[in-house]
């Protein structure tokens, strides 16, 4: 016999995102659930419903408060539909569009009994300022519940109170520090700074919002003493002072939605909420129609669509163990990712058993510091250590479904360790080459199995940068392609499909770049001066500092593969070599470009070294300013990028501005390079290269594609 339930349910229209059920204890559950969606997103359509739901709830009887609850499995709510965002022509519409936020989170805010937020999985942007509106907010202790504000990663802010609210709650500092860096926030940490009132286990979370209620609201907020410190004239002005510097240092001027912020945050606290309610809506309408915004928006709806693709018309097979071959810096950032992110069994192969300790340790030092933070139990630490094992030999390979190989890029290597795997492997094992320039067609040559032969290229360092390439040969089958793109995605990865031809993509595009750089650096023009122009531009590192992190030795490497393929417009310049004579490999052997602190102590100031002008045979002068130098470099980059749109190395122009983004951090404020094309303007960019072609040489003459489009009036994206 089934038990009487303890909630009565009022039933909503089919439609309708929201349900409303009350307990007996007179206390109503509000769930929220977006029909035929994956998770929670906040729609203008909304307004009315919730508007509606909370009249409902106001009309029961003896009603003692509300709580707001997500019917996802993971997700409370992700924030606002962007879509619904990019539809708006306008500014004032923008605006419109943030006051009618506004208006339903004051109608939460004013309800006559207290509301409390049961926060699980996702509770971003607009999910946020939604259970900021509430008087209590209970969250889960899962690693699936992140809080936060990250509007600015799409060149706006938040529209609906969240400027005014967080500042009241946790202090101006810690408000501001979220709103601008778009973070999100761990369950424990939420509760150490006062965001949420509780967390507690997901089992417990709807009776412990329930107890939540009962407690009434609560007036005063109590705040950190670095908080309460800046609500005084001197120290609001010196907080906001510091801010402002701190992050026009970092922005440099690109991210509009950053100064919008903080003159929103300060409005509100000098002139009162109401004004501070008016500017940040203002502030938000005038945002949405900046070019930043349109450009990080497109990369935004670029990623989402790229998810629900496989790169080929084939079912995606289980991949339930992997094998790394090679227990390097690279073998071991995979083998992390694998553990840690796919939750999945890995076994490292090396030829000694240093090898193994050096993978085993690189996951270790990540997640003791996650542990140190408190973003890991140590239990959790331990069970993601014990997926990693090791091995000198191929005991364990025959239960494996995938193998990754991160050896030396060595042709002929490469070609052993198949003939190797498809010994000790499965029939069904898919072979895939962590290469960077060697072409795929060649490694699989000889294979007893082609098909299930890939290129799958990860970037350094492999726990945080988000790209992986993927990279099929003529004869690999789609189910490989298919099973390899899931498998990265399920590694954290945005994975793009390219072409097997030299370099790839995101290499070939970089070369002329920093061989670009390269030539300033042998000119005379400083290490600085070259790479500030650079990072003014929009890039997180100059070209230099970059080759030093990458490291000197393996950045130079692909030089003559790509010149062998494409001829000398990639020829590395004269000179360079002398870097690599003195062992100069980068950040890794501590001599490159920039000087480097012994290991364990850090320097405050990076610092060229100047004794590389002295290694080069140079006496340094700045004599281009830094717009030239850039224009050089970021000129190269966007000729070859198109070259290899139109020779199908890359599938898209999405796909290309995706992977220079991810790849090497393209400006995102930019969109990409061919989005960056279409805002230049093709005949502006030939014009460009016209120039600079005359000025430095036949390596910068507009490719066909450029011509072509330019004669038939044609943009990269239609």
């Amino acid at each position: 016999m089934n038990q009487p339930s303890p909630f009565t349910t009022q039933q909503q229209p089919a439609t309708s995102a929201f349900s409303l059920r009350f307990s007996d204890e007179d206390i109503g559950i509000i769930t929220i659930d977006v029909p035929n969606e994956k998770v929670n997103t906040l729609k203008a359509e909304f307004v009315e419903q919730v508007t509606q739901i909370l009249q409902q709830a106001q009309a029961h009887l003896h009603l003692k408060g509300l709580v707001f609850i997500s019917g996802k499995p993971d997700s409370f709510i992700a924030g606002a539909d962007i879509s619904m965002i990019a539809r708006c022509q306008h500014a004032q519409e923008a605006t419109e569009l943030a006051q009618k936020g506004q208006a339903i989170m004051a109608h939460i805010s004013a309800f006559p009994v207290p509301v409390v937020a049961a926060i699980h999985g996702a509770c971003l942007g607009g999910g946020l300022e939604l259970a900021l509106a509430c008087h209590g907010r209970i969250c889960s202790e899962d690693d699936k519940t992140q809080l936060g504000l990250p509007e600015v990663q799409l060149g706006l802010l938040p529209g609906s109170g969240g400027t005014q609210r967080l500042p009241r709650l946790i202090g101006a500092p810690r408000a501001l520090d979220m709103m601008l860096t778009g973070r999100t926030i761990r369950a424990k940490q939420a509760l150490r700074m006062g965001l949420v009132d509780d967390a507690v286990p997901q089992a417990i979370l709807l009776a412990t919002a329930i107890e939540r209620v009962k407690q009434g609201r609560r007036s005063n907020v109590s705040l950190p003493w670095s908080a309460r410190l800046v609500k005084g004239p001197l120290g609001k002005a010196l907080l906001f002072h510091f801010v402002r510097k701190q992050t026009r240092a970092k922005s440099h001027g690109h991210y509009p939605a950053t100064e919008k912020i903080i003159d929103v945050v300060k409005t509100g606290l000098d002139q009162g909420r109401g004004n501070g309610y008016q500017a940040e809506a203002r502030a938000f309408g005038e945002l949405v129609m900046t070019p930043q915004s349109a450009a990080l928006r497109a990369l935004f709806f670029a990623a989402t669509a790229l998810k629900k693709e496989f790169g080929a018309q084939a079912e995606p097979l289980p991949v339930k163990k992997v094998a790394i071959l090679g227990g390097g810096l690279m073998g071991g950032g995979i083998a992390c990712v694998t553990a840690t992110k796919a939750g999945l069994p890995v076994r490292i192969k090396d030829i000694n058993q240093q090898g193994i300790s050096h993978s085993l340790k690189y996951s270790w030092d990540l997640l003791q510091k996650k542990a140190k933070r408190g973003y890991l139990k140590r239990a959790e630490l331990q069970r993601q250590m014990m997926l990693i094992s090791g091995t000198t030999d191929y005991s364990g390979f025959r239960q494996v479904d995938l193998v990754i190989e991160a050896v030396f890029e060595d042709l002929a290597l490469k070609q052993q360790m198949i003939h190797e795997v498809e010994e000790n492997a499965s029939q069904h094992t898919i072979f895939a080459s962590n290469t960077s320039s060697l072409p795929i067609h060649e490694i699989a040559r000889g294979a007893a199995r082609p098909q299930q032969v890939i290129g799958l290229h990860y970037f350094s360092p492999v726990d945080k940068m988000p790209l992986v390439e993927v990279i099929p040969h003529a004869q690999t089958s789609a189910q490989t392609i298919a099973t390899t793109v899931a498998f990265a995605r399920k590694q954290g990865k945005t994975a793009i499909v390219v072409g097997d031809s030299a370099g790839f993509y995101v290499n070939r595009i970089l070369t002329p770049y920093i061989n670009e750089a390269a030539r300033c650096l042998l000119a005379g023009e400083t290490i600085e001066h070259i790479d500030r122009a650079l990072v003014d531009f929009g890039f997180p590192l100059g070209p230099l500092q970059l080759l030093d992190e990458v490291g000197i030795d393996v950045g130079t490497k692909i030089v003559p593969v790509l010149e062998a393929a494409f001829g000398e417009r990639f020829a590395a310049p004269t000179g360079l070599e002398a870097m690599l004579a003195d062992d100069r490999k980068g950040r890794k052997n501590g001599r490159g470009f920039y000087l480097y602190a012994p290991k364990g102590q850090k320097h405050r100031h990076k610092r060229a070294d100047p004794s590389v002008y002295k290694l080069l045979n140079l006496t340094p002068k700045n004599k281009q300013s830094a717009q030239q130098i850039a224009d050089r470099c970021v000129a190269l980059m966007l000729n070859e990028a198109v070259r290899c749109l139109d020779e199908g190395v890359i599938g898209s122009a999405r796909d290309a501005d995706i992977g220079a983004v991810f790849g090497i951090g393209f400006p995102p404020f930019l969109g990409g390079p061919m989005r960056y094309i279409d805002s230049l303007g093709i005949a502006n960019l030939v014009k460009k290269l016209q120039l600079l072609e005359q000025q430095w040489g036949a390596r910068f003459a507009p490719c066909e594609g450029l011509l072509q489009r330019l004669a038939q009036g044609r943009n990269l994206y239609p």
